[in-house]
């Protein structure tokens, strides 16, 4: 136990000394000494070595060793003198100068504006992360100190202030969380908050302490029952309570929209014992002890967090009818818990210690791999944003191995995820027993087959975030890495023949191809032709660029320019609720070869002077289209709830009643079914067409997913009469 009336830097001795006994601080004390030569005895230099301590207890309390400790109370003095990192290189060593590098290449970093400034700096702070992860530990480490400064009301202004706070929540606390280091991550979240909402942070704290007495005494009596109940099935355990963090506390409010008195579950009762066979024992004597709240249990043991985080969760009603939350780990479980990946260093001497640390530095090596995929830095920015801080869920491949990814992830994210092949040659997906369209969201537990063809060949349509069929950045970039190994010549050919009909059709005067070239950053305008032959830039989206320009260019006196559309296309509302480059309301037709509805990736084909017909994107007309420059991207509007002509085609082994009991299926899910017709078929199976009236694709993927789980069935889907 520290003495607290200690200095900061006698407590800091002595929690290095604590973990690392025989380490005799001298490179520690010249940090310090280093610091108070700096200007002695003023205001200043105080501050700021109470700053430099401060961190570095933060540092020394995750357990890293003595050069690191010496690193992170030099942070900040290095960072104000950066001309002196060679002489801290000779006075400190090559270990210590290395991490004071990687901390200044981090803390340059604009958080607000990384796309903009700060792209290939994050890509080096990735390496220097996988490469020596405790860099990141001594920044999250600073960020800890400083939102304890802000909490305590250091003069900042208040939009600098709500900006840290804004960058803590949004990059340093999953960061923490990501690392497993939940000490760091629970103050980082507090203190944005206290920052971020004062009056909401400082009622919940007074909540929370009017209570204290009453929980305590609840926790007491729950972990006596507990601890009595454990000892006589034979289970040796620590137990213990804990208030959640007021941070936790606000989340739950927010997310069941109550206030506080609406959250009873604010405790949370923690079981540490020697064996994980004990922990499975320790479950069943809660569950059987007090009933289990529905869908609250959560065995991270089987299948462990990605940090490398181990628990059972579990939520059970106690006395009084109030839930409370139990927490089950053994104790190397439970010191991974409170340190993250730092806890290895006062293990790192021990050999199968080592093995298990290069277990948990798995997400490590992810964020290399995916750097290493990753050829454009801005487009790693967006895979920092969506695959590294999302929440994630885990689904089974059909050997039963975990895979983890981003929250609303697809089956294709999936089979990009498993190998670049397995997603390039993708066909399709069957999701728990069942057929799934590839834009279908994985949920937690899922087992994903991956169906394949032969030969690789992906679809554009899956670089389009807005398709939905690839959550995760690193998919899309594999994507249109493999259609940039394709023939460059052909897409250059290509691109060529799509611009120049664009720039013929629009005829335009003062405007050429190269002026468009430049202003879309460019170097050549060979590398404008294969951005639109590579599928990157659209043709239409060219001759915006290039109308752009004409209207800078051409004098007041000239008519005015020609519109991307027929004015056709651009009549009243039609019942299509379509809209193109932010116009609503643009007249279309459904094409019969394919009969779109509201919520399909659609296609439009701009005709000469019928307005635009609107096509699936997998329609066999648009795919061989002679003519593409006619192609226009739209977006289904608004809708109305529309009823339109969808055709369904199911393969089933005939019975009596089948039929009929197909209608009633799609019946029940609100659609009409306008005709039916069935022929029989070799071996018994019945090829049925169905003619229904549908309001979504929702409703149509409800409908084929309920008629696929028949028994009968072995195929559905949808007929679109090619």
């Amino acid at each position: 136990m520290l003495d607290p009336s200690a200095t900061p830097l006698e407590r800091l001795l002595a929690t290095l000394g604590q973990h690392y006994p025989d380490d005799d601080a001298a490179l520690l004390r010249s940090a310090v000494a280093e610091i108070e030569a700096d200007s002695p005895g003023s205001d200043g230099v105080r501050a700021a070595l109470e700053t430099a301590l401060e961190t570095a207890q933060i540092v020394a309390t995750l357990r890293l060793d003595p050069l690191a400790i010496t690193a992170a109370v030099l942070a900040r003095h290095a960072l104000r003198d950066r001309a002196r990192m060679e002489l801290f290189r000779e006075r400190y060593g090559v270990e210590v100068a290395a991490l004071l590098e990687g901390v200044a290449r981090l803390i340059d970093i604009r958080w607000d504006r990384l796309e903009e400034e700060a792209a290939e700096t994050l890509r080096k702070m990735f390496l220097a992360m996988a490469r020596d992860v405790r860099v990141v530990i001594i920044v999250l480490a600073m960020r800890v100190q400083l939102m304890r400064s802000l909490r305590d009301g250091v003069d900042e202004p208040a939009r600098e202030r709500e900006t840290l706070a804004k960058e803590t929540l949004a990059v340093f606390a999953p960061l923490a969380n990501r690392l497993g280091i939940w000490q760091l991550k629970w103050e980082l979240e507090d203190w944005s908050l206290c920052v971020l909402e004062p009056a909401i942070y400082a009622d919940l704290s007074r909540s929370v302490e009017a209570q204290k007495d009453e929980l305590e005494s609840h926790v007491a009596r729950l972990i006596e029952s507990l601890r009595e109940k454990l000892s006589t099935e034979g289970i040796e355990a620590a137990i213990s309570g804990r208030a959640k963090h007021i941070y936790s506390i606000y989340k739950k409010m927010q997310k069941k929209d109550v206030g506080f008195e609406g959250i009873f579950d604010v405790t949370a009762v923690r079981v540490i014992t020697d064996k994980i066979g004990d922990c499975y024992a320790a479950l069943g004597v809660v569950h059987a002890s007090w009933v289990p709240v529905p869908n609250e249990f959560d065995d991270y043991i089987a299948k462990s967090k990605d940090n490398g985080y181990q628990s059972l969760h579990t939520a059970v009603i106690g006395p009084g009818g109030h839930p409370f939350e139990v927490q089950i780990r053994t104790h190397e479980m439970h010191r991974f818990a409170e340190y993250g990946v730092a806890a290895h260093w006062a293990y790192k001497e021990n050999k199968s210690a080592q093995n298990k640390q290069n277990e948990k530095f798995m997400v490590l090596r992810q964020i290399m791999s995916w750097e290493r995929e990753v050829a454009d830095p801005h487009s790693f920015v967006e895979s920092l944003k969506t695959d590294i801080f999302a929440d994630q869920v885990y689904v089974f491949t059909p050997q039963g191995d975990i895979v983890d990814l981003p929250v609303g992830a697809t089956p294709l994210d999936f089979a990009y995820r498993i190998h670049t092949s397995v997603g390039n040659r993708c066909r399709g997906a069957r999701v728990s027993g069942h057929i799934q369209p590839l834009d279908y969201q994985l949920k937690t537990g899922d087992r994903v087959e991956i169906l394949t063809q032969k030969q690789e060949q992906p679809s554009r349509d899956w670089m389009n975030p807005s398709f939905g069929f690839l959550k995760t950045s690193s998919g899309r970039q594999k994507v249109r890495t493999w259609f940039r190994q394709q023939e460059r010549e052909t897409a250059v050919r290509e691109g060529k023949e799509l611009v120049e009909r664009e720039f013929a059709r629009l005829g335009l005067r003062h405007t050429t191809v190269a002026d468009v070239a430049e202003s879309l950053d460019h170097k050549s305008l060979e590398d404008l032709f294969a951005a639109v032959g590579y599928g990157d830039r659209h043709p239409q989206g060219v001759g915006i660029a290039a109308l752009q320009l004409e209207r800078e260019k051409a004098p007041p006196s000239e008519p005015p320019l020609p519109p991307l559309l027929p004015p056709a296309a651009r009549q009243r509302r039609s019942a299509s609720g379509l809209s193109l480059d932010g116009v609503d309301d643009i007249l279309g037709k459904r094409a019969r070869c394919c009969n779109p509805v509201p919520g399909d990736a659609v296609t439009g084909f701009v005709t000469r002077g019928r307005g635009i017909v609107i096509h699936r994107k997998d329609c066999s007309h648009i795919a061989n289209s002679r003519e593409p420059e006619r192609l226009v991207t739209i977006d289904w509007g608004p809708l109305a709830g529309e009823k339109h002509a969808v055709d369904i085609e199911i393969r089933a082994h005939e019975r009596p009643g089948l039929l009929g009991e197909i209608s009633s299926l799609v019946a029940s899910t609100g659609a009409n079914v306008a005709s039916a017709r069935a022929d029989r078929q070799k071996d018994g199976v019945a090829l049925l067409r169905m003619a229904l009236d549908c309001t979504s694709a929702d409703q149509i993927v409800r409908i084929l997913q309920r008629i696929d789980q028949l028994p009968e069935v072995v195929e559905v889907r949808r007929f679109s009469g090619r």
